[in-house]
């Protein structure tokens, strides 16, 4: 039985705590940590690990506290949306475990977190009747009570945690410091819009770097394969005439989806084995010690 969680926090540049938030993880026993990602202009990261059911869990609770208490979303300041300092808690089924497993999981550990570290806590996908996480990220600043807990941690904000099938997550850079264009592109190319079949995206300014990218969450590549979206973005782009940079991937990526995309150039910068999820990884993950 192995789960997946790949957590967001609200800190991406401040090395010491990231640091904190990496060893959270990597000192609780049957888990594997396989990435972590940091950007400065997001000002987040994303932690990716497995392993069973429970130590999962309690990696998923033990780097949330790390992150409660280390990080004060009052001070806070990035591109990208966030309601918390632990922002957002996915558990994702990879084998032996079912979708709704992860979804009582997820409802474990937002009781946990309420009860130990008076974050509240909003559910989604799985974990809440399939609510996406964009409507919560709307709706909370509007009101919507959370699903546990009371009103807002006066550092720490509240805390989405939910289940939810794989998706990849990877950003395309653009040549280009023209915001609006990066949101026509991604109003373009997401389902939500009219776009292509399981594509999220925004399009998010990247000040260090004087470009813009198209930030996506692929939710099914089989549904719409990576080099689909890439060839959109890419035919977008050249009608205003900019240029591609090259594509970022956030965390792991399944073999499957670069099977799926062989043979067609999708301009990785930063691809390497030790991100491509496979039954290798998984068993690594399995026999971890912690």
């Amino acid at each position: 039985m192995i789960v997946e969680c790949v957590p967001n926090f609200s800190e991406g540049r401040d090395p010491a705590v990231v640091a904190s938030l990496t060893r959270a993880v990597r000192e609780t026993r049957g888990v594997l940590l396989l990435d972590t990602t940091s950007d400065p202009d997001h000002n987040r990261s994303v932690l990716t690990f497995a392993g069973t059911p429970d130590a999962v869990g309690e990696a998923a609770f033990q780097s949330v506290r790390a992150g409660v208490h280390k990080i004060d979303l009052s001070r806070h300041a990035g591109v990208h949306p966030r309601i918390g300092a632990a922002d957002v808690v996915p558990f994702v089924p990879v084998e032996g475990v079912s979708l709704g497993h992860c979804a009582e999981m997820a409802q474990e550990l937002g009781r946990r977190i309420w009860d130990d570290l008076r974050v509240p806590v909003y559910f989604y996908e799985a974990a809440a009747q399939g609510r996406p996480l964009e409507e919560v990220r709307r709706l909370a600043p509007l009101g919507l009570a959370p699903d546990i807990g009371i009103g807002r941690h006066p550092t720490a904000g509240a805390c989405v945690v939910g289940a939810r099938r794989f998706l990849i997550a990877w950003n395309i850079n653009l040549r280009t410091s023209d915001l609006a264009a990066a949101r026509e592109i991604a109003r373009a190319i997401r389902q939500s819009s009219g776009g292509l079949r399981a594509v999220k995206a925004l399009g998010l300014p990247l000040a260090s770097r004087h470009q813009v990218q198209v930030s996506i969450n692929l939710v099914d590549f089989e549904v719409t394969p990576l080099h689909v979206v890439f060839d959109t973005v890419a035919e977008l782009c050249n009608s205003k005439g900019i240029e591609i940079v090259g594509s970022e991937l956030i965390g792991m990526i399944p073999a499957a989806a670069l099977a799926a995309s062989a043979g067609h150039d999708l301009h990785w910068e930063n691809l390497r084995p030790e991100l491509i999820l496979d039954g290798g990884v998984m068993e690594r993950a399995l026999r971890s010690p912690g």
